[in-house]
């Protein structure tokens, strides 16, 4: 298992008690300028669902001495610095301007659900850009009971502060666990996220690689064959018109509908070990054939067409959570700097047609799988970063941020996947029963998330609202898992 250490506070919003750091402005990362642009304007849901009703009562002395101590960013605005450049400039907090407490229709049913209602008001604040003037953060405590909660809590942060990874890891530095507070949170472990912390494992890297020349030969040839291809993809190859993509210009502006659905950790194993992947690797599966079997049902003609899935790769050395002190502390080397640290890969969606007539489901696990784990290692993933890097210093980070939407635009869904804890939390002695997260602003009609808490997954489907049926494509992800699932217990 893999622990969150506690978080050591700091004052006047995260500085070390120093004045002059204080006032001085802090230069904007490039990706962090791209999302808060003319061209993107992308942010973050995290939905807590309470298991008792929600007192807020403390909500102003926690947000003041738990959250905004946690990163300078927290009580910053976005400014235009010299030459174009953007910066972080510390301002006083008010926080009577970021806490939002709706007030629902009443209703002289003392049993009613507000799903509809909160259903609405999710849709509601997903279509509101954050204010300029104002940290670009906000808490949205919602006092009504729905099907899976007694109250709701939604942390609206834009991406502009940081990625899923480090949003996450604020929001878990202000939860402890539900069993006992002194224990460390714990996530699953990852077999992967193993530290190269000295100069020695570089060496024993670096000795492994010649004796596998031929072999690095062969992945520097199809390095440049996959970047060669993303190129291709993010201008010139154009996911077309869809069930699932509308291709309006203005989809990241227009109303999206939020759901969810929910499945066993252990079912999503069985078939991991079975055909010997990742779970990731299972899910994107399903969610692909999903996604085929609703644009078949939408339009038959449709699941022949080519369609593109961005799938969202973190490229920190290591994936196991760091304490965001430590992801602020630019001078040890944690391997898990603050930010946007993550590159996209574009993962073709295979076709009902590619199989023979009897479809055999695991195939776009195992689809999955291939082209995933090839470009994860590939070196089209440094090298896009790079090309990213050389269109912000040539034509500045406005053009550079057209880019990314083009490549956004280009394709026809993104898939995000974040960690979350083994243990129930809570937040102000406040049960957390189940939570997710959505992304919204990616200039996409359809966007899905995952997240791993307690033993569960919650796959969440965000979606243009006038172009897809939410509860039509989450029947088809229903009957994809169904059919994976059968497809191995067969094995």
């Amino acid at each position: 298992m893999k622990h969150l250490q506690n978080i050591s506070k700091t004052k006047n919003g995260g500085f070390e008690n120093d004045d002059e750091n204080y006032n001085a402005a802090m230069p904007v990362s490039p990706m962090a300028h791209y999302f808060n642009s003319s061209a993107l304007n992308v942010f973050v849901l995290c939905v807590l669902e309470s298991e008792v009703p929600i007192d807020d009562s403390k909500a102003m002395q926690l947000l003041e001495g738990l959250f905004l101590p946690l990163n300078p960013r927290f009580s910053s605005i976005m400014i235009e610095g010299k030459k174009g450049k953007k910066q972080w400039k510390p301002v006083e907090v008010n926080l009577k301007e970021h806490i939002k407490v709706p007030i629902f229709p009443r209703s002289n049913n003392p049993a009613k659900l507000y799903d509809d209602d909160f259903d609405e008001y999710l849709t509601k604040i997903a279509g509101q850009e954050f204010p300029q003037d104002k940290p670009l953060w906000e808490v949205h405590i919602i006092k009504y009971p729905t099907r899976n909660s007694k109250g709701v809590l939604v942390f609206k942060m834009h991406h502009a502060l940081g990625d899923g990874y480090t949003l996450m890891a604020s929001l878990l530095s202000c939860v402890q666990r539900a069993d006992d507070p002194s224990i460390p949170i714990t996530f699953p472990s990852s077999k992967k996220s193993a530290e190269l912390d000295d100069d020695d494992n570089s060496n024993i890297k670096m000795k492994s690689m010649l004796k596998k020349l031929p072999q690095t030969i062969f992945s520097v040839i199809k390095g440049a064959s996959d970047f060669g291809w993303s190129v291709l993809k993010g201008n010139l190859l154009v996911d077309h018109e869809s069930p699932i993509k509308s291709g309006h210009e203005d989809v990241g502006s227009r109303p999206i509908a939020i759901s969810t659905v929910c499945l066993s950790v252990d079912s999503i194993k069985e078939v991991k070990n079975k055909l010997k992947v990742s779970i990731n690797d299972v899910l994107v599966g399903m969610i692909f054939l999903s996604i085929r079997l609703y644009m078949e049902a939408k339009n038959e003609e449709s699941s022949k067409a080519d369609a593109t899935g961005l799938v969202l790769l973190n490229t920190r050395r290591i994936r196991a959570y760091k304490s965001v002190k430590e992801m602020l502390d630019t001078k040890t080397n944690s391997g898990a700097l603050w930010g946007n640290q993550f590159q996209f890969m574009h993962v073709p969606i295979p076709k009902l047609s590619d199989h023979s007539n009897s479809l055999n489901p695991l195939e776009f696990v195992l689809s999955a799988n291939k082209i995933i784990n090839s470009l994860r290692n590939s070196l089209a993933i440094p090298l896009n970063g790079v090309l990213l890097g050389l269109v912000d210093k040539i034509k500045g980070p406005e053009v550079a941020a057209k880019y990314v939407h083009k490549t956004l635009a280009n394709s026809s869904l993104s898939i995000s996947h974040m960690v979350g804890p083994v243990e129930k939390v809570a937040i102000d002695n406040h049960p957390v029963k189940s939570f997710y997260f959505m992304t919204v602003g990616l200039r996409q009609s359809l966007t899905v998330t995952i997240l791993s808490y307690m033993g569960y997954l919650r796959i969440g489907f965000g979606v243009e609202k006038e172009w897809i049926d939410v509860h039509h494509l989450i029947s088809c992800f229903e009957t994809a898992q169904e059919m994976i699932l059968n497809a191995a217990n067969k094995i």
